[in-house]
């Protein structure tokens, strides 16, 4: 069924770009600023909300968490469209939801990040909405 492995290539790119995403946070300097100032500014100041943490801990936090939700999604998707397709072809809400979190997550890459993520995420999304149509029509 091509709906099925539209839907397993698209929750397949998101959580890979979780587990790379993820792998970047904690095992490498990806995230760091080119200004060595603005890491340490980052380190040393914490957020309006709370002096419980500081934005540096914050943004390492925000970055995990942004990747385990990925992963998490993909970790639900796989599966359920593997194991038992028939859940999402037979629920509305199960075979939108994924076009709906991937155009969330495409509006924050066209905003907010840069080419890769965007033309990936673009390419998850396609594939959702592609699968859920030719589920619902």
């Amino acid at each position: 069924m091509i709906s099925q492995i539209l839907f397993i290539i698209g929750a397949a790119i998101f959580g890979g770009l979780g587990l790379i995403h993820l792998i970047f946070t904690f095992f490498s300097n990806k995230f760091d600023a080119y200004n060595a100032e603005v890491v340490v500014a980052m380190k040393s100041t914490s957020p309006v909300i709370t002096k419980e943490t500081t934005v540096w801990r914050a943004w390492v936090g925000f970055n995990a968490s942004h990747s385990l939700g990925a992963i998490f999604f993909a970790a639900i998707y796989i599966p359920l469209a593997i194991l038992h397709m028939q859940l999402i072809t037979n629920n509305v809400w199960f075979s939108v939801l994924p076009s709906i979190f991937g155009f969330s997550y495409l509006l924050l890459a066209q905003k907010y990040w840069f080419r890769i993520p965007f033309l990936s995420i673009l390419i998850a999304t396609i594939c959702f909405v592609f699968g859920c149509l030719l589920i619902n029509l």
